[in-house]
């Protein structure tokens, strides 16, 4: 999909630069955007999971049946179709360029970039790593000059930050 929508936003911003392409793209097919579409495609009903497994409604299982539906039809189908079907199935009806320019993906970026410019200190450390049934989870905090100011809880400790920086940024009111 990553290719698809590499090519897709070369054409559609020929003028654009590198970065932005990129930020679009990362926009475009990051885990929890594959994973709402998938949602909204109905995908739920396809895939076999464990409906009592609480931890499975935070997880990407979906997103992940998204990726695993675009193989299946790439294989079946060829490059040429799959990239139509992409573009016609996902790209078109679930992904609105106007809306995806305007968010900031990398809150922590962000974050980091408000404490430099007021003279804070940030920095990211790992609370705690734990099994809950059988996923890691991660507790990231967010610590504003020593102190810690926000906690973000996830499957990666990349995602737990970004978690934490959105809730210091919620608290800030940036």
């Amino acid at each position: 999909m990553s290719t698809v929508v590499a090519d897709y936003l070369f054409k559609l911003y020929p003028y654009k630069g590198e970065g932005f392409l990129t930020e679009m793209r990362s926009k475009m097919v990051n885990r929890q955007q594959l994973n709402d579409i998938a949602l909204k495609m109905g995908l739920r009903k396809l895939t076999f999971y464990n409906k009592f497994d609480n931890a499975l409604k935070a997880s990407q299982i979906f997103g992940n049946t998204l990726e695993a539906l675009i193989g299946a039809v790439y294989l079946d189908k060829g490059y040429a179709k799959t990239q139509n079907w992409i573009l016609k199935q996902i790209v078109i009806p679930h992904l609105f360029m106007e809306d995806l320019e305007l968010i900031d993906i990398n809150l922590k970026n962000k974050l980091i970039g408000w404490a430099n410019k007021n003279g804070k200190t940030i920095t990211f450390d790992m609370a705690e790593e734990k099994l809950e049934g059988n996923r890691r989870v991660f507790t990231m905090n967010a610590v504003l000059d020593g102190e810690v100011f926000a906690q973000g809880k996830a499957g990666n400790k990349k995602d737990a930050s970004q978690i934490a920086a959105q809730v210091a940024i919620e608290k800030l009111g940036l």
